[in-house]
């Protein structure tokens, strides 16, 4: 059976990321690992003693361990509630594997460590720390959009029923990895597809997204092109709400603009910008 991984924290995301898992798993017939992962104690061994006596201050430094063990330990507890609410829901949405598991380390490290056995890997657009109000994303998104060799869905604040996806295309070795797997996904099957180009319509661009359509016809799909000159990030964004998309597809790697917009130095302008689900291919 094929595996999902659904990684969790506190923030209303999380919802959304098992929502997201329910749909995948059940199209596909997949099991659900769901994971927290808490991160490592980096308590601060500031000096807070100043210049009281020495048992002073090893009574306050007594004090200050006790208290970090009692936060390690809330967090814990807080960790395993947050699972089991998962698990819940995913059950209640019509999963019937679902697994749990509480990690702790650094988000990137702990994921390599479990993907390996994973056909997918869904993460929530921002987390606990974000800020909602300057809609910066989560900060460990970019980190693990770099390091997962799995299939990433980004997941929006809410689960949407998805009826549409439209493909990014932009010719490189991710999309058409994209596209090859769409062409033999339970999935995608049966929903109406989209490929959309950024950039001049040469020969060549028609040609690759006029190939890229003809297999997913093949394939069953009823799939609209089209070629569209702009920004990549307005666009596509713009083509996704003006077309009702549900989900959008694109390689997290390519050979044109849209590459840098996906891997950015601190957040990227395309999931930012975006509404809906992202299923991002490496």
């Amino acid at each position: 059976m094929s595996k999902i991984i659904a990684l969790i924290d506190g923030s209303v995301y999380s919802q959304s990321v098992c929502d997201h898992a329910a749909w995948v798993a059940t199209r596909k017939g997949s099991s659900v690992e769901v994971i927290h992962i808490l991160g490592r104690n980096e308590a601060a061994q500031s000096n807070l003693s100043g210049n009281i006596g020495f048992g002073a201050r090893s009574k306050l430094m007594a004090e200050l361990a006790d208290l970090d063990a009692q936060s390690a330990r809330l967090a814990q507890k807080r960790g395993r509630a947050i699972l089991e609410d998962a698990e819940k829901r995913l059950r209640e949405d019509g999963v019937t594997e679902v697994t749990t598991r509480l990690r702790q380390g650094d988000l990137v490290e702990e994921l390599q460590a479990v993907e390996g056995d994973a056909d997918l890997v869904i993460i929530g657009k921002r987390g606990e720390a974000a800020d909602f109000a300057k809609q910066h994303l989560g900060s460990n998104l970019e980190r693990v959009v770099r390091a997962c060799k799995r299939p990433i869905l980004v997941a929006s604040r809410a689960f949407k029923p998805v009826e549409r996806f439209m493909v990014a295309f932009d010719g490189g070795t991710s999309a058409m990895k994209a596209v090859a797997h769409i062409e033999q996904s339970k999935v995608f099957a049966g929903l109406k597809c989209r490929l959309l180009t950024i950039g001049n319509e040469t020969p060549e661009a028609k040609r690759a997204l006029e190939g890229a359509a003809a297999s997913l016809r093949a394939a069953g799909y009823d799939v609209e092109v089209e070629i569209a000159q702009g920004q990549p990030e307005t666009v596509i964004s713009e083509n996704a709400t003006q077309h009702d998309i549900d989900v959008l597809v694109m390689g997290a790697y390519g050979h044109s603009r849209i590459r840098n917009l996906i891997i950015g130095s601190t957040t990227t302008a395309m999931v930012q910008s975006c509404h809906v689900p992202i299923l991002l291919f490496r």
